[in-house]
């Protein structure tokens, strides 16, 4: 068995299906899991969270509305954000896995990763967009902090700005956020100047089709701003693999050889503390399996 970190997972992320031709379907965790179980990586089955473990991050009306549509059989809940009649379930199960993987490293001080769907770096606090329905990262830094942790740093390298997770965590001053970014690009969010009310955002709007050594190096020169005088204790990776060549909804360069640099890089920075990776975007199903496999490998 090919040495990783641990990865986390719930059955119910399948039940999530926004319909013929949406980019974020069904068939992106079934590639992953393909890639895992080919490369003999087991993934441990998480139980599903509460309505209440996502009201930290989340309004109590909004969370309400979401299981309705789904229950209802599904619905538009924004121009590209659409539920199913499962989607409820999968939200449910894709946070759960995310904070079981979370009170894995906490407990162990090892590395994990969650392997789930619907992603959830543009979900706010009353609203869904981009995809997304919930602020995973967002919630296990607000559950790390109430866990004991003082120091949170969030890495986010989806080629799209992570502007959910910004807005749920910037009024936390004890949580830092770099995220770099296709820029122009979707969601329009992510200025370099935008550093949140305390000053812990790191917004590194990049344009596309640049060297992969620029974004690999830009990127960590954004860490290190980040955490010069701040050292983290616990580092949570909004992990979105459509900043990799060939994904059809970003113009990014990197390959999956790049996220194992970044994460070598974490690691020796900061040796004794745990990395948790929660996957975002990545459309391109086989490029996605390869850049979640390099990350796992990496984390191990």
């Amino acid at each position: 068995m090919t040495r990783a970190a641990q990865v986390f997972g719930a059955p119910d992320c399948a039940g999530h299906d926004p319909g013929p031709g949406h980019p974020e379907s069904p068939a992106r965790l079934a590639a992953i899991e393909a890639a895992l179980a080919a490369a003999e990586i087991p993934v441990t089955l998480a139980a599903s969270a509460t309505l209440e473990q996502l009201l930290r991050c989340h309004s109590r009306t909004y969370l309400e509305r979401v299981r309705a549509v789904a229950r209802g059989g599904g619905g538009a809940l924004d121009a590209d954000t659409t539920l199913s009649a499962g989607s409820w379930e999968a939200i449910l199960g894709a946070t759960g896995a995310a904070l079981a993987a979370l009170d894995h490293a906490l407990s162990t001080g090892r590395h994990a990763f969650a392997a789930i769907r619907p992603p959830g770096h543009h979900a706010l606090a009353d609203r869904a967009m981009g995809f997304c329905m919930v602020g995973h990262v967002a919630l296990l830094a607000h559950h790390a902090l109430a866990s004991g942790r003082s120091r949170v740093l969030i890495l986010d390298w989806d080629v799209h700005h992570g502007n959910g997770t910004q807005a749920l965590v910037a009024d936390e001053p004890r949580i830092r956020f770099v995220s770099m970014h296709q820029s122009p690009w979707y969601p329009g969010t992510g200025a370099a100047s935008d550093r949140g009310p305390h000053h812990t955002c790191w917004n590194i709007p990049m344009a596309g089709g640049q060297s992969r050594a620029t974004y690999v190096d830009t990127l960590w020169e954004g860490i290190g701003a980040a955490t010069s005088d701040w050292p983290p204790d616990l580092v949570l990776l909004s992990a979105g693999y459509d900043s990799l060549a060939g994904d059809p909804l970003g113009d990014f360069t990197l390959e999956p050889a790049d996220l194992t640099t970044w994460i070598e890089r974490v690691r020796t920075a900061w040796p004794a503390i745990p990395v948790v990776g929660v996957l975002e975007g990545g459309y391109a199903p086989a490029r996605l399996a390869a850049g979640v496999l390099a990350t796992v490998r990496a984390l191990g």
